[in-house]
Order: C-alpha cells, then sequence, then structure tokens
C-alpha cells in the first residue's frame, strides 16, 4: 500500500491516529498544502491568517519537518488548492489511499468532500482526533447532548475517561520513489505578503511553534514550575507568560494533543494530588471539547448573525467605532492596551478577550461577526470552535440560555489591573499621567489629552462611576 498522509491542523507526530494508519503503508507521503485562499480578505474584510498566525504556522511545519526527517522521512510543502494538489500527488506517485483526521467546521469538512469527489473511487480515510473524545466515546448521540456547558461538564464526569494516547513512532516508511525531487524550503512571511513582525519583549506568548516546544511546554507547566497548582490563582493574570498554561497555540493548530494533555494532566495529579487548580485547568480543556461538539452539532449556523438564537438580535452596526476598537483608540485603556497586544503579538489573556469581545458588543454596539473574524486572523491559538462559540456567548445568541455576560469595562480595569501595570505596558503614552488617572484619562483637560495624543472617551457610562477616581 502507497499512501499520502495529509497534515492540516494537526502538525505533530504524537498521539496521531492517521499517522498511526501510515506505519502499515509500504511508502508514505507526508504533505500540508498552504492554500492561497487563507490569505484573502473574506466577508467580514479579515484574513483567514494573519501574520502572527502565519509565523506560527511556519514553524510548527519546520519542526514537523524536522521530526519526520529524523524518523527517515519527509515533509512536502506545496502552495495550492487542496482540491487540486491531493489527486494530482496520487496520480503521480500511484498512490492507493489519502490518509487524514477528520474536520468538525463546514468550511473544512466541505474541502474535504470536495477533494473526496475528485479522487474518485481511490479512499480518503478519515480518522477522527484533535478532540479529547470520539464520537464512540461519547455517553449519548451528539444530537443529545447537552447544550449547558455545566451538564455537559457533569455528563462527561458520570464515566472515567483514561486517556492513553500513543507516542511518536520511532520509524515511518520512505517516500516515494521521486518525491525528493519536490521538496522545496518554506516561504516567508514576506513572500506570503505578510511582512515580519517584530519580536516584543512584553509578549505574554514567547514560545516557537511547533510539536517540541509544546511538549516542552507541557513538562514545564506541569512537572518543571509546576505552574498549574496555582492556575486558579493566576489565571486572570494579563502580564507574563506564567499566569496560565499557554497550551493553546499549540492545541490549536494540532501540534499538542488534548489527550496527551489531559493524560500528562491526570499523571501530576497521581503524584501530586488533585486540587482546585488541577480542576480549573481540566475545565478550561473541557469548554474547548464543549464548543467543538457545539460546532459538529449545528455546524454554519453558528457563524450567522443570529447563531443559534435566530430569535435573539444581537447589535448589527458597524460604524468607525470598530475600526477604532482594532486599532485600540477607543478612549479605553484597558480595551485599548488589549487590542494593541493582539495586534503587536497575537496572544491576549483571556480576561482581555471577554474584556474586548463585551465592550465591542455591549458598549459600542457593532456586529460581533467582525470581532470574531478580526479574532480569527489575529490570534495565534485561534480555533474555529472556541472563538465563534465565546462570541456567541458573549452576545447571548449561544446555546448556552444564560442572559449575555455583561463587563463593566472600568470594573474589570480596577480589579485585575489596579495599578495600571498591564495599561502602562502597551499604552506608552498614559505613562507619564498619574497611576490613578491612567485608566480614566479621558477626565483630563482636554488640552492635556490632545497632547498625549490618547482619543477621548466622550461618552462615560454611568455604570463606570463606583470605579471613578476618588477625587473625581
Amino acid at each position: 500500500m502507497r499512501a499520502l498522509l495529509w497534515f492540516k491542523q494537526d502538525l505533530r507526530l504524537d498521539d496521531h491516529p492517521a499517522v498511526q494508519a501510515g506505519l502499515s503503508a509500504e511508502q508514505l507521503l507526508p504533505v500540508f498544502i498552504l492554500d492561497p485562499a487563507q490569505l484573502q480578505l473574506n466577508e467580514f474584510g479579515s484574513r483567514r491568517l494573519g501574520v502572527h498566525r502565519a509565523r506560527f504556522l511556519l514553524e510548527s511545519l519546520v519542526a514537523l519537518d524536522g521530526a519526520l526527517r529524523q524518523r527517515g522521512s519527509n515533509l512536502l510543502v506545496v502552495p495550492g488548492i487542496p482540491e487540486e494538489v491531493i489527486p494530482e500527488l496520487v496520480e503521480r506517485f500511484s498512490l492507493q489511499q489519502v490518509l487524514t483526521l477528520a474536520e468538525i467546521a463546514p468550511e473544512e469538512s466541505s474541502q474535504l468532500n470536495r477533494v473526496r469527489q475528485r479522487l474518485g473511487t481511490l479512499p480518503l480515510v478519515e480518522l477522527q482526533s484533535n478532540g479529547l473524545f470520539r464520537t464512540d466515546d461519547l455517553p449519548c448521540p451528539v444530537n443529545e447532548l447537552p447544550q449547558v456547558f455545566t451538564q455537559f461538564r457533569a455528563l462527561i464526569e458520570e464515566r472515567l475517561h483514561v486517556f492513553q494516547p500513543r507516542p511518536a513512532p520511532e520509524q515511518l516508511p520512505p517516500l516515494p520513489d521521486g518525491a525528493h525531487e519536490l521538496l522545496a524550503g518554506l516561504p516567508t512571511l514576506s513572500q506570503m505578503g505578510l511582512g515580519e513582525p517584530l519580536s516584543v519583549a512584553g509578549s505574554a506568548f514567547p514560545f516557537s511553534g511547533g510539536e517540541i516546544a509544546a511538549q516542552a511546554r507541557l513538562r514545564d507547566y506541569l512537572w518543571n514550575t509546576q505552574g498549574v497548582r496555582q492556575y486558579k490563582d493566576t489565571r486572570n493574570g494579563m502580564i507574563g507568560s506564567e499566569y496560565s498554561s499557554k497550551f493553546s497555540p499549540w492545541l490549536a493548530n494540532g501540534s499538542l494533543s488534548p489527550r496527551r494533555a489531559v493524560a500528562e494532566l491526570r499523571r501530576h495529579e497521581s503524584q501530586y494530588g488533585r486540587n482546585e487548580s488541577t480542576d480549573c485547568l481540566w475545565a478550561e480543556l473541557l469548554w474547548r471539547e464543549f464548543f467543538r461538539w457545539t460546532l459538529l452539532r449545528h455546524g454554519s449556523a453558528l457563524f450567522k448573525a443570529g447563531s443559534l438564537k435566530a430569535t435573539e438580535h444581537a447589535p448589527m452596526q458597524l460604524d468607525e467605532r470598530f475600526e477604532h476598537w482594532c486599532q485600540g483608540r477607543t478612549g479605553m485603556p484597558l480595551v485599548d492596551a488589549t487590542m494593541r497586544e493582539l495586534a503587536t503579538t497575537g496572544y491576549i489573556s483571556n480576561r482581555g478577550r471577554q474584556v474586548v469581545a463585551s465592550y465591542l458588543i455591549m458598549d459600542l454596539q457593532q456586529d460581533w461577526r467582525y470581532g470574531a473574524a478580526w479574532f480569527e486572523e489575529h490570534l495565534i491559538d485561534y480555533d474555529p470552535a472556541s472563538n465563534w462559540g465565546n462570541w456567541a456567548y458573549l452576545a447571548g445568541i449561544g446555546s448556552d440560555p444564560q442572559r449575555r455576560q455583561l463587563f463593566n469595562a472600568l470594573h474589570q480595569a480596577r480589579e485585575y489591573d489596579p495599578e495600571a501595570e498591564y495599561v502602562s505596558l502597551w499604552l506608552p503614552e498614559l505613562r507619564h499621567i498619574p497611576q490613578h488617572l491612567r485608566h480614566t484619562p479621558f477626565l483630563l483637560p482636554h488640552l492635556q489629552l490632545d497632547a498625549l495624543n490618547y482619543p477621548r472617551l466622550e461618552q462615560i457610562p454611568e455604570t463606570w462611576r463606583p470605579y471613578m477616581p476618588h477625587a473625581a
């Protein structure tokens, strides 16, 4: 059997069912396809793949190729459209099957179907993974899963799941004859039309892409520093690399298996004991799983204006306030600092995400889908299920029947950035005004604020009054 192994958002060898299935092949051609459509503007005016995600992707591909080389293989990276590239490679090398992982998002699933149609009778074998559970692992059919997270978690935890991920193989089958002629270097970000991002000392994610970096972070957080044991107390932090696990970027592009992460978490608990912090990390991994099954169940409805509650109405406006939000020029310092960190580094804290998303929807009354698309372009840990599921949840049109999540931005600033350290880090124009005014520069005289070149917030919500400086 001669097979093509199609990598997508699963850039690892550890705990990879398609890799395992390929071990029995006489010849195996590992392939990743760089689809130019990812770089084109979508209906919301954003790219599917921005500069930070692209950098992380290229680093992950270099790491995957290195791991394959160590095992007697290589990664063939080809620009093009999968439904054209894959049949061409199959014909050129007389391959007999295509192995890949199944998809849950509508566009990616449609692409798999187009490839299958072009392959005709040649089998496209989809193996289920990239989540914690396979369909057979669920306690009920997918369409009967609870649509409220707390109920979903309770149902999942009724049975004991023992995760036994399979390690990366020590050796892989050789490439088909002549395949080495097609091997070429990766394009640069500049060649992709994205430019080169600068390294930023204040980044909360100073790590590299790829499976080696993912495994190193897993060991470090669970075993070396045991940062996981303080996770409950630190997870609302906004500065530095250690306030949270930072697993999400590697989980998003598949450099880290969620089953491996949970297996290591359980191993840690068996040695050091379970506590509220390890429970919290488990809950976050379950949230990711909850959104994956929500997407699989509802499909394209999740991406529509009314999302999963067509009878509810989220704001549908789009005006210059959306651009100000994107640029970090709203006049609300915590929001602006978070949005500038996102544009500069491709990563922001979970707390920051909730605040800026709520502010765009509730305070600025803008169309939530444009915010979700902006996140898709810029976040290095973009995952369609978690991103669009969280945005819909905050807009009050997700599957959970609870009311909209309302975040008082100034209250959040006072609680999670009490000394204005975060705001000072990302808004240098505010560093030289008194600390107690850095969250409320709109209280400064007009001439002073103009001299700082910081936008004035014209309307101050009444709900902010209790969190104003006492002197105001």
